[in-house]
């Protein structure tokens, strides 16, 4: 799967945890592309899964958090994955595959 706006920054937590957050910022007209790029990424989170979703301190083996924020003409949409390091890394490798 390729993404056009959705770009991932990693972060690891050192033991075996990471979080995975990209942030686009668009034109409203641009809004529709940009959620069906959110909606994507959850699909294939949920479907590669390691574990149930839900938060990692009551259980949860991942877990993800879309924020949108308008102003004015310009809509950011922020969307964090959380799980197992390798889980996550394997994600989003999967979203620049070609």
């Amino acid at each position: 799967m390729s993404l056009n706006y959705l770009i991932f920054d990693a972060a690891d937590d050192g033991e075996g945890t990471g979080s995975w957050e990209a942030v686009a910022s668009v034109r409203r007209a641009d809004l529709p592309a940009v959620m069906a790029e959110v909606e994507a990424v959850l699909a294939l989170a949920q479907r590669e899964a390691p574990g149930p979703r839900g938060p990692l301190d009551e259980g949860g083996a991942w877990d993800a958090d879309t924020q949108v924020h308008e102003d004015g003409d310009w809509t950011e949409v922020r969307l964090t994955l959380t799980g197992p390091w390798d889980w996550g890394e394997a994600l989003v490798a999967g979203f620049s595959a070609p």
